[in-house]
């Protein structure tokens, strides 16, 4: 059993901490640990959560614990990482792997010097929706691969989410925080990306909160947020992405590989399930197709549990840095906007596709 200590006990922890206790078998929830203390304490009465840390390096002290779950915010994700690979633990963070490219170098230099496994967010693509898109493509259901195209587009945080600033700030924008999901569905679906070219646009320079607690206050924006992509993919395939905050959108996600004996369609690869569906030749129509993996709610801590798998078995884990760094240079690349071609300087393999566990919550 792999013992996992959580570093931030915020918004996203609550599903991890379902997954963690109720469905993944080969991990156990050790300790957590928030800077604001009730946080932790709650998910001590909720799920069991064995100790509570009131810093992060008392949690790294602690020598039963294996994997480091880093749910903080993404400019802290470099530090807390850095600090708990220094005190000798494999970490699973959050996406994106840092908040700049130099971040996410270092950590793996680092983690690569004291041979331990790092690796992260999203691990949507591992469930039934996009490996089954795998599938299908891999089998050759629309031919050979020859484009693709991803979007999401709407108007920001704002105006729903309690606590958006972060979203306008050094790690965040639109890129950082959406483009991992679209970016690691289409690296697992059509191999690794070569070249990128990034154009950017910054529509608004103030926003204001309307949503509560913060309504009325005033954010001014630092990063980019609206950006248009273009990618060349190692297999020749091409593909443009669009991420924005900028614009009002009534289809704002959008995830296509076409090809050239037809277009398949994936599911938001925000989510683990469908729909899935697919268009052949001439076909006016699409007609769905059936998700032929496990996983289909949401299971995040499935990448977590991966990796866990992979620590025990001494296999290559699905979500490793590999991973990680080669989403993490294609968006840092395309959020420069130099406005064109940048080779990129990672490359990246494919791991192998998930099996279907003959007992649910146990990996192969």
């Amino acid at each position: 059993m792999i013992k996992v200590g959580m570093v931030g006990v915020g918004a996203i922890s609550g599903i991890y901490l379902e997954n963690i206790t109720k469905t993944f078998k080969e991990i156990e929830l050790a300790a957590v640990c928030d800077l604001v203390r009730e946080r932790a304490e709650k998910a001590k009465e909720q799920y069991g959560a064995p100790r509570i840390y009131d810093t992060m390096q008392e949690l790294f002290a602690d020598a039963e614990i294996d994997v480091v779950l880093n749910l903080t915010r993404p400019y802290e994700h470099y530090e807390v990482t850095r600090q708990a690979l220094e005190a000798g633990k494999h970490v699973y963070s959050e996406k994106p792997l840092g908040a700049a490219w130099d971040e996410g170098v270092k950590l793996v230099e680092l983690a690569e010097a004291k041979g331990l496994y790092l690796g992260g967010a999203p691990d949507t693509f591992l469930g039934a929706g996009i490996q089954t898109c795998r599938k299908l493509i891999d089998a050759g259901m629309i031919g050979e691969p020859i484009a693709c195209q991803a979007v999401m587009a709407g108007h920001g945080h704002e105006t729903w989410h309690p606590d958006p600033e972060f979203y306008y700030k050094f790690g965040g924008g639109p890129m950082l925080d959406m483009g991992p999901y679209y970016l690691t569905a289409l690296i697992n679906l059509l191999g690794g990306v070569r070249s990128a070219i990034g154009v950017t646009k910054t529509s608004f320079e103030k926003r204001m909160i309307t949503s509560k607690p913060f309504a009325g206050t005033v954010i001014d924006v630092d990063v980019p947020t609206h950006i248009n992509g273009i990618l060349t993919f190692d297999s020749g395939v091409v593909g443009t992405i669009l991420t924005t905050f900028d614009v009002y959108s009534s289809d704002g996600i959008r995830l296509e590989v076409f090809g050239s004996e037809g277009t398949l369609i994936c599911p938001d690869p925000n989510t683990f399930g469908g729909p899935v569906k697919i268009m052949r030749g001439e076909d006016k129509g699409t007609y769905d197709v059936p998700l032929m993996f496990g996983y289909k709610e949401n299971s995040r801590a499935l990448g977590l549990a991966d990796m866990a798998k992979a620590i025990e078995t001494k296999r290559a884990s699905r979500v490793s840095y590999k991973q990680t760094r080669h989403v993490l240079e294609i968006m840092t690349t395309l959020n420069e906007g130099a406005g064109r071609t940048v080779e990129l300087t990672t490359k990246y393999q494919r791991e192998k596709p998930m099996v279907r566990a003959e007992l649910p919550g146990v990996l192969d």
